[in-house]
């Protein structure tokens, strides 16, 4: 058997089992490749020749074991190789912290709310860092600021630091254990943050493979809006004047705007649409408080 016919079959394999994806794939082939090459120890980018060479069978029997570990836990596939990937670079990830997937990537890599800024953009907060995957990437596209990274859970801190470190950038990065904005000294002219805003409906359909991350970085709520509520109180203080706060909240647009009727905020695209993330201004949130 070659992998080309190993992916094929393992494909089939997971298709059959209903597994659910979204922590770095979205279909059965995918997942199957990434399993099947993880487990090789060959790289994603593999050429064709490795593909076509025929496998031993200890190699096809560790795979068949593996996929059908990811098939009897419901773990998604990240946990099971420790590594996920956020436009192109490799992070580090296990249990103790969510599987990093957050759209706010996509717009540091394209520029996507750099309109915004400019010489003034010197610290930027990474709220909710989990493992600190957004905190590097802002520090690799601007090269000239710092970051603080702050979670409510030490566990993601303690993943969040291996991904700082693996990255060299123990220099520029901070990470801190805060609840919230509350242990945040100083202010920031950028606030990326990858909240917990799942509804409580939503967090009942979840299926088995998102509630196998912490549900502390999950659940929002009643109706997910439980930690952005605090949040956009609390900003303002912690933000300076042209300070701006990019915001995630996945497919929950209608409780945010259900929950704020009156807050004027910039959609930014991405490739999920213009309803996943947001950015909003000091002064809009200032005018939020009145």
């Amino acid at each position: 058997m070659t992998l080309t016919e190993l992916i094929a079959a393992s494909t089939t394999q997971l298709s059959a089992a209903f597994v659910s994806y979204g922590h770095g794939t979205d279909n059965a082939h995918d997942e199957a490749t990434w399993l099947i090459l993880w487990k090789l120890g060959l790289p994603l980018d593999s050429d064709t020749e490795a593909f076509t060479r025929a496998l031993t069978s200890d190699e096809i029997s560790s795979v068949c074991a593996l996929v059908q570990h990811r098939i009897t836990t419901c773990k998604p596939t990240a946990y099971l190789t420790q590594e996920a990937w956020l436009q192109g670079v490799p992070f580090y990830i296990d249990e103790r912290s969510i599987v990093p997937r957050s759209f706010i990537a996509e717009l540091l890599a394209d520029g996507g709310f750099d309109y915004w800024l400019g010489d003034q953009t010197q610290r930027v907060l990474d709220l909710c860092t989990g493992n600190g995957s957004l905190a590097v990437l802002a520090a690799m596209t601007y090269p000239y600021v710092t970051v603080v990274g702050a979670d409510i859970s030490p566990d993601a801190l303690a993943v969040a630091r291996i991904n700082v470190d693996r990255h060299l950038m123990h220099k520029r990065i901070t990470l801190i254990e805060s609840d919230g904005l509350h242990n945040l000294p100083g202010v920031f002219d950028l606030i990326l943050c990858n909240p917990p805003y799942v509804c409580a409906s939503s967090m009942q359909a979840l299926p088995a493979e998102f509630l196998a991350e912490p549900e502390l970085a999950l659940a929002g709520g009643e109706d997910g809006m439980d930690f952005i509520r605090q949040l956009l109180t609390d900003a303002p203080t912690h933000m300076s004047d042209k300070a701006v706060l990019v915001l995630e909240i996945g497919n929950e647009r209608e409780h945010f705007e259900k929950a704020f009727p009156q807050l004027e905020v910039i959609w930014l695209e991405t490739t999920a649409g213009e309803d996943q993330v947001m950015l909003i201004t000091r002064q809009t949130l200032i005018s939020l408080a009145h």
